[in-house]
């Protein structure tokens, strides 16, 4: 038999230095000095918050404070729904395009780093995030979505995809190995190349926990043509189908990485929910999203120079302003557009720079902090539960001092974070 050699109340106590904390009041009473509750067009002077238990049980300027509340004063700032990013990878850190994760790191390591970063993600005010890939660590994100949960670990919510669907060749497939050391290690992705090992593999990542299924309908930079910017197309549009009615039978949706062009059009049609990064994409394909409700996590910030190297790259140029087309067309094709970072390719805790590109590139604030609040939580099928001040939704609560409205910035410097009634960070 095994002791512990730390005793219960050291280890509860260490816990509950790290984990969202409540006062011993039932009642929490958040006094607003404005409220942009996620959905409105403008936002609200003078509002009370009141929140029961993990829940917001009413919310308004004339909401009566009961005389046992815990009363948090935020008259100095302005208070928004826990922002949600539809797009990291929590097992990934910055490194890893010079550090490849699966060679050079344990999967117990790469659950560990999630977990920090997932707490950075959370103190930034981020109080759910879709994880698209552990990027070859396995079902380390279902473990780390389990941790969060049962307030092991302090994180954001998350929906989880396991590991990615692509091809022999294509994305996630290492590249610059022997062939004998490359056929006997794992992959970034799982790699299926016929419609019914696509289909198995769905059923296999549903068993083990996924929440989500990722596909990579497109390959990655190496992958584009440097003359024409054409991506590699991955799957057709039958197996994307496949995919996604396999996924639909147990209850699922699914995401794909793509480009634009073949692969992305084929990834569209086929069913997917939302087409991440598509900086390639062309205004026929965005015409189609738009009338199909095909969502769109552009994911600006990981494709910014990150080296002098990449400054100077004229083909991440082209990118680049390829990309700022193809954004522009899509506000004005009337696309979903749902917040999401990429999150493991740039730090983990500074999501919030994507408003910031965003708005540069012509989205009204108001929009883009609704992109991060009701629109991702329509694309999480989570509208009834996040993504507003509402009564009877989750009590997921950020502050900022001064307007986020007239200056988007200051969403990187959030102040106040309530996730699920707890108490994560407050003003100095």
């Amino acid at each position: 038999m095994f002791r512990c050699l730390a005793r219960p109340s050291f280890l509860a106590g260490l816990l509950s230095a790290f984990l969202p904390s409540r006062g011993a009041a039932e009642v929490v009473a958040v006094r607003a000095g404005r409220l942009i509750d996620g959905r409105s067009s403008a936002p609200i002077a003078g509002v009370v918050i009141l929140v029961d238990s993990d829940r917001i049980a009413d919310v308004g300027p004339s909401v009566a404070i009961p005389p046992n509340a815990r009363v948090i004063d935020l008259s100095r700032f302005t208070v928004l729904p826990g922002l949600i990013d539809t797009h990291t990878h929590l097992c990934l850190t910055p490194d890893y395009s010079s550090f490849n994760p699966v060679l050079n790191k344990s999967i117990p390591y790469r659950a560990l780093e999630g977990a920090a970063g997932a707490r950075l993600t959370l103190e930034a005010g981020f109080t759910t995030l879709r994880d698209l890939d552990s990027e070859g660590a396995g079902f380390a994100d279902v473990a780390l979505r389990d941790a969060i949960a049962r307030g092991l670990v302090p994180g954001p919510r998350l929906l989880v995809s396991t590991l990615a669907l692509s091809i022999t060749a294509g994305h996630m497939n290492h590249t610059g190995l022997a062939p004998e050391i490359d056929e006997r290690v794992p992959q970034l992705a799982t790699l299926t190349d016929t419609t019914d090992e696509m289909v198995k593999e769905v059923r296999r990542q549903v068993k083990y926990g996924a929440d989500w299924i990722k596909i990579y309908a497109t390959g990655t930079l190496r992958h584009i043509d440097p003359e024409t910017l054409a991506p590699l197309p991955q799957m057709s549009e039958e197996q994307v189908r496949a995919i996604v009615e396999e996924a639909r039978r147990f209850r699922k949706d699914v995401a794909a990485h793509a480009y634009g062009g073949d692969g992305a059009r084929a990834a569209v049609l086929g069913g997917v929910r939302s087409i991440e990064h598509g900086m390639l994409l062309e205004k026929n394909i965005l015409k189609l999203m738009a009338e199909r409700g095909t969502y769109w996590c552009p994911t600006l910030s990981v494709f910014q120079p990150q080296s002098e190297e990449e400054k100077t790259d004229p083909f991440l140029a082209r990118i680049l302003a390829r990309q700022r087309e193809v954004f522009k067309d899509a506000l004005a094709a009337g696309v979903k557009i749902a917040f999401g970072t990429d999150a493991g390719g740039v730090p983990h805790g500074e999501n919030a720079r994507e408003f910031e590109l965003m708005v540069d590139l012509g989205m009204d604030p108001m929009r883009a902090i609704q992109s991060a609040t009701s629109v991702a939580a329509e694309l999480l099928r989570k509208e009834t539960e996040i993504g507003a001040v509402k009564k009877g939704y989750v009590a997921d609560l950020i502050a900022v001092e001064g307007d986020p409205l007239a200056n988007v910035k200051l969403l990187q410097d959030v102040r106040f974070v309530m996730k699920g009634g707890g108490v994560v960070k407050e003003p100095r």
